[in-house]
């Protein structure tokens, strides 16, 4: 991809929201320079497909407020004095798995070692789960994170407190040295580990792996940005694995993404040595969800 466009895209992940319905037709009928310049109000905009004027109109003054704020070289020379990069769609090192979503990010920032790049999704898996996991789901997911990586198996998670930090840890006490072990997908700019707490743990998995971001350095973390960071998770994973998970939260909102690409999708709600519980959740989840019902399997 050309310089131009490269920029374009690392431009685009600031002024664009991913679910921006007229920014993605933009995109994908003019191409991201082109769509960069529109929105800048450096090129003219005529409706096109289905795009009426009112909704450009509409797009623009959405886009208003950014231009004054968009300075995507800065961007890109902040992120390499980070140790890090930008993957836009046709790099080598593009996770294909994300062009599975009907929303996929317009570009990836990246921190850490990308000489072994992204794994597929067949040899990835996502483990995400509750913030204030009991000590049980902590020793579930320590068991399958770290048995994955033991098998090459690549754990994605968010870096959250609870289960994901678990399963992070887990995957990095199992590596076995052949590619990255754990990968995580943050909801904010890479210039700042979130939560802070974690920040050594970032740290240890940008020694063999990857920290991801679909947002620029710089953006701070909010509820709607943790809530669409999970159809990344979600995607560059074969299978997404949710441990205890409240009723309304960001990892079931994870698994959602999953089965909506038509991922697999796994859960631990109870006692995985507990033979009532493995009958009871086989009758009420669906056949499309998996129950984890062995953790050595």
């Amino acid at each position: 991809m050309t310089d131009e466009n490269r920029i374009a895209r690392a431009a685009l992940t600031r002024m664009f929201a991913p679910t921006d319905p007229v920014a993605r037709a933009l995109v994908a009928c003019h191409g991201a320079h082109a769509a960069y310049r529109m929105a800048l109000g450096a090129r003219p905009v005529f409706p096109f497909w289905d795009v009426t004027a009112e909704e450009l109109a509409e797009g623009l003054s959405r886009w208003a407020p950014h231009p004054r704020e968009i300075d995507p070289e800065a961007d890109l020379a902040a992120i390499e004095r980070l140790g890090g990069g930008f993957l836009v769609p046709g790099d080598e090192h593009w996770p294909t798995g994300l062009d599975d979503l009907p929303d996929a990010p317009w570009g990836l920032w990246y921190r850490g070692n990308i000489e072994n790049g992204i794994p597929a999704p067949s040899r990835c898996a996502a483990l995400t789960g509750s913030r204030d996991s009991t000590s049980y789901g902590a020793a579930v997911t320590g068991d399958i994170a770290y048995g994955l990586a033991q098998r090459g198996i690549c754990v994605i998670s968010g870096l959250a407190y609870g289960i994901d930090a678990h399963a992070h840890r887990a995957a990095l006490a199992g590596s076995q040295g052949n590619g990255p072990a754990t990968m995580a997908v943050l909801a904010g700019g890479l210039d700042r580990d979130y939560p802070s707490g974690n920040a050594d743990l970032a740290a240890a998995i940008r020694a063999n792996g990857l920290t991801l971001s679909e947002l620029p350095p710089g953006t701070a973390p909010t509820r709607a940005r943790f809530l669409q960071r999970g159809r990344i998770i979600a995607a560059l994973a074969g299978v997404t694995c949710v441990v205890e998970a409240r009723w309304r939260s960001g990892a079931l909102n994870t698994a959602h993404h999953a089965e909506t690409i038509a991922r697999h999708v796994a859960a631990v709600p109870g006692s995985v040595h507990s033979v009532i519980w493995v009958l009871s959740t086989l009758m009420r989840w669906t056949p499309r969800i998996c129950c984890v019902n062995d953790v050595h399997d």
